[in-house]
């Protein structure tokens, strides 16, 4: 559970970046600005899922007393 909160915290605030870059793309070129917003979209669902991953993973100390 914990991991899909910290995935969801992260795709929310890198959503709001994606958007911000669509919008500053916007005013230099409007066609460009929808395939490079869908392109930082889809890149941050997965980088957002790859960092959330790597802060939620047990520590080494874990699985070692895990182990036995």
């Amino acid at each position: 559970m914990w991991l899909m909160l910290v995935y969801v915290g992260i795709t929310i605030v890198l959503d709001f970046l994606d958007y911000l870059i669509g919008v500053a793309v916007e005013s230099y070129s409007e066609p460009a600005s929808l395939p490079v917003f869908l392109t930082m979209y889809f890149l941050s669902l997965w980088a957002g899922w790859v960092i959330a991953v790597k802060l939620t993973e047990p520590k080494k100390a874990e699985r070692a007393l895990a182990k036995g």
